[in-house]
């Protein structure tokens, strides 16, 4: 269980740093929006690539993200009825959510994109609009977000099992103040 759980820090650590960095790319998009529109108003001037790379990044800040979203326990869920059961009936919940329903679905669009993706590279696909960008670069940010997001399930997966077994804390942080064991 020690290897598992060094490969599990090794992913949080990826998805961390990718979280990170992403961050910024939120300000990007704002400042990139603003000065297109304060181009297009003032100069009446604008461009499709203005717009598209727009797009891609908050493709990027979307699909990037959710492995480090995961990782922070900020993903959205519904604790109607599993907040009523004990900690580690939630654990049992969330791994099995995980191995059955997440790893398979961030596999199959992985796998569904990759051709998408190669096929897009190989043909240097372009946008069909007037001025467009190249396609790949968007079209690797599905692959590439969905393969992050595997990973930190993998990890998350990991994390609750040790937690079980009763070798690390609860890696959802949470305690009895905040609908933890009940027993």
């Amino acid at each position: 269980m020690t290897l598992l759980l060094q490969l599990s820090g090794l992913i949080d650590r990826l998805n961390s740093a990718v979280g990170r960095t992403v961050y910024w790319l939120v300000l990007v998009v704002a400042v990139l929006s603003a000065t297109n529109a304060v181009i297009r108003y003032t100069f009446n001037y604008s461009s499709n690539a203005w717009l598209e790379i727009q797009w891609y990044l908050y493709s990027a800040i979307f699909l990037l993200s959710a492995g480090y979203t995961l990782l922070n326990n900020e993903h959205i869920r519904i604790d109607v009825i599993a907040g009523r059961f004990s900690r580690r009936t939630q654990t049992w919940i969330e791994i099995i959510g995980g191995i059955f329903f997440l790893l398979p679905m961030a596999c199959l669009i992985l796998w569904l994109s990759w051709p998408i993706f190669m096929s897009a590279m190989t043909s240097g696909e372009q946008s069909s609009d007037a001025g467009g960008l190249i396609r790949w670069p968007a079209r690797g940010l599905i692959p590439l977000g969905f393969a992050l997001l595997a990973l930190q399930g993998v990890s998350e997966t990991i994390k609750r099992f040790a937690f079980l077994m009763g070798l690390i804390p609860d890696p959802a942080g949470r305690s009895a103040a905040h609908g933890g064991d009940h027993g």
